[in-house]
């Protein structure tokens, strides 16, 4: 299934995708017919199953009338991992140490699909990393590698938009990474079962029509698994948690020459079967509601 968060009339609510009889599909309400709050605290309950067939498949409302949020709104933890493509860590000369390189970002940051991607004054170098993000589903700490994929929720789309300038400074990552408004989520989570086999999504980045990068799944340098077994070595997994698994090669900074966002752009992930996260950029002063 797919489950998203979402906005609709003012109230935030969250609920999964239905077809309809209209070419578009719909969402019902679940968070309208529940005591659960936020898709993350049903997660926890393990209650998605249940709360799909408690609820049905008569949509409440149409895509086109809902506003995206990020599927988790309040996830606890967002690790994010840098350098996991073989040819990310060739067009960066950084990588290979053997381990997992994590940086963290904060829900703050986040927006959900359609949202305006906002390119900040301070910068003329925001960037765009597609990427697949992992949700965790049962909690566990010292996973093993075995086990972990069985603690797996879901799997969703990331931009981990990133102000280079903020990035390099120091070899911390996180300012460049925590700009409000650049780390796109969505637009929703699909439960593995809908996947089949997870190594071979395809990522595609997009922008204005033109690919970036591309990558399937099985060229991740640390598998789903095992980035579940060295994040949860450090601490505990939780419910909601969002793991970020890292980005191809082909990201603007490497090109030559530099390809960075502008005002006015379009940029799109895809990630075959879960579908496209899609945001307009725009410059920080000019930020308003933009329809794409």
């Amino acid at each position: 299934m797919r489950w998203l968060s979402f906005t609709h009339s003012g109230k935030t609510s969250f609920g999964y995708v239905v077809a309809q009889e209209s070419a578009v599909e719909g969402v019902v309400d679940v968070g309208a017919r529940s005591d659960y709050a936020t898709l993350r605290e049903a997660i926890a309950d393990d209650a998605l199953a249940n709360l799909a067939s408690a609820c049905g498949d008569l949509a409440d409302f149409s895509l086109d009338e809902i506003a995206y949020e990020p599927p988790l709104l309040d996830p606890k933890k967002i690790l994010c991992v840098g350098l996991n493509y073989k040819a990310h860590q060739e067009e960066t000369g950084r990588g290979g140490e053997g381990v997992p390189t994590i940086f963290v970002r904060f829900a703050a940051a986040q927006m959900g699909h359609l949202a305006p991607m906002v390119k900040p004054r301070e910068s003329d170098t925001l960037d765009y990393e597609g990427e697949i993000a992992m949700i965790i589903g049962r909690p566990g700490r010292r996973i093993p590698r075995s086990e972990a994929l069985s603690h797996v929720a879901g799997f969703s789309i990331y931009n981990d938009g990133s102000v280079r300038e903020y990035q390099r400074q120091t070899s911390q990552f996180t300012p460049g990474k925590n700009f409000a408004n650049t780390g796109g989520f969505g637009p929703w989570m699909m439960t593995p079962d809908e996947i089949g086999d997870l190594t071979q999504m395809e990522l595609t980045t997009r922008l204005n029509g033109e690919i970036m990068q591309q990558a399937k799944a099985d060229l991740l340098v640390h598998s789903f698994a095992e980035l579940i077994e060295f994040c949860s070595t450090f601490i505990e997994l939780e419910a909601g948690d969002v793991i970020v698994t890292g980005t191809p090669g082909g990201v603007g900074a490497a090109r030559t020459p530099p390809v960075f966002m502008q005002d006015g752009d379009l940029i799109e992930v895809e990630v075959t079967p879960i579908g496209v996260l899609r945001h307009a950029v725009v410059g920080e002063t000019d930020v308003v509601p933009v329809a794409v």
